[in-house]
């Protein structure tokens, strides 16, 4: 029998952007499935960088810090960034969260229906100009996400997934492992390896870590001083702290790959890593976007320099096969009821934690 579904729900919409006074949580239309579209109850909604990133127009090229400087100025000055988001404005008033654990309860045509029932993790990088295509969209920053109790995705974007982890540990997935396994193949990581994961504690971090193991790389990690023992733990073979004391320790031995979504101050440090013909494969820049470095490192060492945003076509079934064969585990942090967005994305600016936080919506 067919599930009665609401005509409204709770969601979290994000006004513009700012500070977190631009989060409201209320009541919102349940959206309705057209052609090729599945709507989905959200079970779990994981928090990222890119939905902080979106709401505070980080992506603009007038910003210069990095997320958490701007956190703190968008509270008394907000400004309207007309290139903040991925593909330029972000269209407010949006329902953000990019990544999606739910159960599909309706279908808009007859082609999708066998995903009615199925728990299934959502693709949130939609790679719009087909396979190999780096024209795309992100869901919950170019159209409306998950931070509520319904969705409404392409049916081709909606992976049915087979395990026994809980809602709230597959919602961990999505947005960080696969921008980690993204990174991991356009840098063509491979068992001979030597991986520098810088910033490893945190959700991409602590995937490239797994992630890479998983290829049988030799994984070096650099995290806080505080969280060593813990990224240990996750599989790396050699772990540092962070900053001069990382480079006195790595100098000695030069890495084939670095995996990198922090960049700032140290992005030229990491360049003088790399041995002759390493590549450097960036997916953010959480500690700042504005970086200095001595170009001679690049050119002089046949450096190949990798940007990553779009995914391609095989990291999200890569995935779901990696979590259906235990080759990979969940980093659940801890969860929070959606209507506590606010004090959860405050957690995440935080930075205390391994792995990722999860937003849980109400059931009914």
């Amino acid at each position: 029998m067919s599930e009665i579904l609401p005509k409204r729900m709770k969601a979290v919409v994000t006004t513009g952007n700012g500070g977190y006074d631009k989060l409201v949580y209320g009541d919102a239309d349940v959206p309705v499935p057209g052609p090729g579209e599945v709507l989905i109850r959200v079970l779990a909604a994981g928090i990222n960088n890119t939905d902080i990133n979106t709401r505070l127009g980080w992506y603009s090229a007038s910003v210069t810090a990095g997320t958490g400087g701007l956190e703190t100025a968008q509270q008394s000055e907000p400004v309207a960034m007309r290139d903040g988001g991925w593909n330029g404005a972000t269209g407010f008033p949006l329902i953000q969260g990019t990544d999606c654990c739910g159960r599909v309860v309706a279908a808009g045509s007859s082609d999708s229906v066998n995903l009615v029932g199925r728990r299934i993790l959502v693709r949130p990088c939609i790679q719009t100009g087909g396979a190999g295509a780096p024209d795309m969209m992100w869901m919950g920053s170019d159209f409306d996400g998950a931070f509520a109790q319904f969705v409404k995705v392409p049916a081709s974007e909606a992976f049915a997934i087979d395990c026994g982890w809980s809602d709230a540990e597959l919602a961990t997935i999505p947005c960080a492992y696969g921008t980690a396994e993204n990174m991991l193949q356009r840098a063509g990581v491979k068992m001979s390896d030597r991986v520098l994961v810088t910033g490893a504690s945190g959700g991409v971090g602590s995937a490239a870590v797994q992630l890479a193991k998983r290829r049988g790389a030799h994984v070096v990690a650099t995290t806080s001083p505080s969280k060593i023992d813990s990224v240990r733990m996750l599989g790396a073979d050699t772990v540092t702290e962070r900053g001069a004391k990382a480079f006195d320790a790595l100098s000695r031995h030069p890495v084939d790959v670095i995996i990198d979504n922090v960049a700032g101050d140290d992005f030229g440090v990491w360049m003088k890593l790399l041995r002759r013909g390493g590549r450097y494969v960036s997916s953010g820049a959480i500690a700042g976007p504005m970086v200095h470095m001595d170009w001679r490192d690049i050119y002089l060492n046949d450096i190949t320099l990798l940007g990553c945003t779009a995914w391609d076509q095989r990291v999200f079934p890569n995935l779901i096969s990696y979590i259906e064969q235990s080759e990979i585990r969940p980093l659940l942090a801890r969860t929070y009821p959606l209507a506590d967005i606010v004090q959860a994305q405050r957690d995440f600016q935080k930075k205390d934690f391994i792995g990722n936080l999860v937003l849980i919506p109400p059931s009914a």
